[in-house]
């Protein structure tokens, strides 16, 4: 049975939702830390419903802050118990997705995920094996997780936009190519490619300008 995730959300400021944009943050953090982020945004993506989910555990390393699954190299766990817990978070974030659409009224058509480091890479492992896709998936300071396994798994491809920092010493920037190579060779048409210069594991303006262009476009607002 998946676990509940506890959510934050931000309403658009017309009332009704006609888009929804789901952020997964990154490992130690919790919802809140990208909820934020749709304060710069909404107001050029109306009738956008923003939620940002706590991921299902607590993080081992940070007990302040969240986990989707856990990382053998950061917190002693064993690969065992990583691919378990990333086994239970796919789970966890697919009843997610399903109980929010249905809850907010929006398709997934019209869904955006916005991931960050680990809530990238649930992003691009979840969205693919989905059964209807994603209107796009944009991938901030990430990698793809799994890649041999993507050609035989895959069930939509939606855009995904890969995002990533020149400086990031959290996740290496040649992630971003590696992930790109691998969605192109499992049939994808629609991948961009977007390099921070000069930017650490984080989001800069520039990043955050071009997802806002990507997801506008994505979801036809004009």
């Amino acid at each position: 049975m998946s676990r509940v995730l506890d959510y934050g959300r931000r309403a658009p400021a017309g009332g009704g939702a006609s888009n929804l944009v789901v952020f997964l943050h990154g490992y130690g953090a919790d919802g809140n830390d990208l909820l934020g982020l749709a304060d710069p945004l909404a107001p050029y993506m109306p009738d956008t419903v923003f939620v940002a989910p706590n991921a299902p555990e607590r993080c081992g390393m940070n007990p302040m802050g969240f986990q989707w699954f856990p990382i053998p190299w950061i917190d002693g766990s064993s690969e065992e118990q990583a691919m378990e817990g990333m086994g239970r978070a796919v789970d966890d974030l697919n009843a997610f997705l399903d109980r929010v659409m249905a809850e907010e009224g929006v398709p997934a058509a019209r869904t955006i995920l916005v991931g960050f480091s680990q809530g990238t890479m649930m992003s691009l492992h979840v969205a693919p094996r989905r059964a209807e896709a994603v209107a796009g998936v944009v991938g901030f300071s990430g990698r793809l997780l799994a890649p041999e396994t993507l050609a035989e798994e895959v069930r939509v491809r939606p855009p995904v936009l890969l995002v990533h920092g020149d400086m990031d010493d959290v996740v290496p920037p040649q992630s971003l190519p590696e992930a790109a190579e691998a969605l192109e060779g499992a049939g994808w048409e629609e991948v961009y490619a977007h390099v921070m210069k000069g930017t650490a594991h984080g989001i800069a303006p520039d990043g955050l300008s071009v997802a806002l262009a990507f997801m506008r476009e994505k979801l036809g607002i004009v």
